[in-house]
């Protein structure tokens, strides 16, 4: 009945990414940052306890930006209804849409090691939908692949979501789609490097 709810077998469409392109917004010094850059710099390490890193770079530009965008990732990712194999789901969900190589590089380890099945991250990465998914990851899949292809959510898919996961449930559902989106289509606007010596791990999907 769930296996329904999900439109199509595989995700092949056309994608052109420039994963080796030189990197149009590297990470800006610290004596070339302006003061604003540098409290959210700042900021950025008081809340996450880590140096400005990924798809804050680029968005170090604009820094108001960057921060409100690090604060709304913490939320989604650390207080969201969602347990975290779920959200990490649709994490790797958005970034093989978006081909966006450094967004599955950092939470595919993340995804795993938060018991999401290998097999179905594999599949994804391939393109392909999972063989075997459970109810949760069912829904997570339909709702996901729904927003992105056909910019709406079915009444049945969006039913069965809530009767799951309720309504809270189901709207960050949504903003884990469109938040880790921005930061897919901001690196790959900005052609964001993967740490060197690292190797593209998607590769390109072809319709």
């Amino acid at each position: 009945m769930l296996t329904r709810l999900v439109l199509g077998a595989a995700m092949t469409f056309a994608v052109i990414a420039p994963a080796l392109a030189e990197d149009r917004m590297p990470e800006i010094p610290a004596d070339r940052q302006t003061e604003a850059q540098k409290k959210a710099s700042e900021d950025f390490l008081a809340a996450r306890k880590v140096p400005v890193f990924g798809p804050f770079v680029p968005l170090l530009r604009s820094p108001e930006l960057m921060t409100n965008a690090s604060n709304m990732g913490l939320h989604l990712r650390y207080h969201s209804v969602l347990p975290l194999r779920l959200s990490e789901f649709i994490i790797l969900l958005t970034a093989r849409e978006w081909t966006q190589q450094l967004e599955w590089h950092i939470h595919q380890p993340i995804a795993l090691k938060a018991g999401l099945d290998p097999a179905i991250v594999e599949a994804i990465r391939e393109g392909r939908r999972p063989d075997a998914m459970g109810e949760e990851e069912t829904l997570v899949y339909a709702l996901s692949t729904e927003l992105h292809r056909n910019k709406a959510v079915s009444d049945t898919t969006y039913t069965r979501v809530v009767e799951t996961f309720g309504e809270q449930g189901a709207i960050e559902m949504a903003g884990i789609n469109g938040y880790y989106t921005l930061l897919a289509m901001s690196m790959n606007m900005a052609q964001t490097a993967l740490p060197p010596g690292t190797s593209p791990p998607l590769p390109p999907l072809i319709k």
